[in-house]
């Protein structure tokens, strides 16, 4: 596959094996800039291990991958968040015990540009950083209506809330590639059209390319702007939705044969 002038990211020849067992055998895909692009398939189709190895936290056996030209392939996570690539995960991993407006702190480590004696003497860099910091972490919780849950832990919170926090510990990092996994589980069907609306508004707002896995259908047929179909490891479509919606290996992976 060919990195191509309007690829973004751009993934190719991607496989990861462990032991015995291909998990992901062959992927390539290109992600245009400011586009949402969708990963879906049945469960063990290994979409989650094709995010693993984007993010860093897997070292991918095959394939490249590459963010502008800049290669990411076998850079570990904090690298590759370093380079504008962020993610959440199926199962929310907040700093539970740490307050809302502290875990959009913790995770401004990387734009804080200042030395341990900067620190020990707060000098006036650090206290102009640490302002930076405050005012990012506060700008994003008003944009994903919790600041009025600023002071409260972090676990104390709904469950979407805590989804919403998710994305803003994301989003207070400054990313190019926002990638989500599995969003809309445990929402309910308003919390689904809010994140819908939100993903738009991130991506028009921000320029963001959003990379996206997801198990509900109406969600991944109302946001993205393409989608990728993977089955037992492998590449089996790559479409814009209504074509992926009539598409027969599409519907036989979802629904087998008779």
């Amino acid at each position: 596959m060919a990195p191509g002038d309007d690829n973004f990211l751009w993934v190719d020849g991607l496989s990861m094996r462990f032991g015995g067992l291909l998990a992901v055998d062959g992927i390539g895909f290109g992600v245009r800039e400011r586009e949402i692009f969708a990963i879906i398939g049945p469960n063990g189709a290994g979409k989650t291990t094709v995010f693993n190895c984007i993010s860093g936290f897997y070292r991918p056996s095959t394939g490249r991958i590459r963010l502008q030209g800049r290669d990411l392939a076998g850079l570990g996570s904090h690298a590759v968040a370093r380079q504008g690539v962020v993610r959440t995960f199926q199962n929310v991993r907040l700093f539970k015990n740490m307050t809302v407006l502290e875990n959009l702190l913790v995770a401004q480590h990387r734009h804080l540009r200042t030395s341990l004696l900067a620190g020990l003497f707060t000098t006036r860099g650090y206290r102009e950083s640490e302002q930076k910091a405050l005012e990012r972490a506060l700008h994003w919780l008003d944009e994903m209506g919790l600041r009025e849950f600023a002071n409260r832990e972090a676990g104390t919170l709904a469950y979407g809330h805590q989804r919403r926090l998710e994305i803003a510990r994301c989003m207070v990092t400054e990313p190019r590639v926002l990638m989500l996994d599995e969003p809309a589980a445990g929402l309910n069907p308003q919390e689904k059209r809010d994140l819908q609306d939100m993903i738009r508004q991130l991506r028009d707002r921000y320029g963001l390319a959003v990379l996206l896995i997801e198990h509900d259908m109406s969600l991944v047929m109302g946001v993205s702007e393409r989608i990728l179909v993977m089955e037992h490891g492998r590449p089996i479509a790559l479409d814009a939705p209504d074509a992926i919606r009539q598409n027969p290996r599409v519907i036989k992976a979802y629904l087998g044969e008779e």
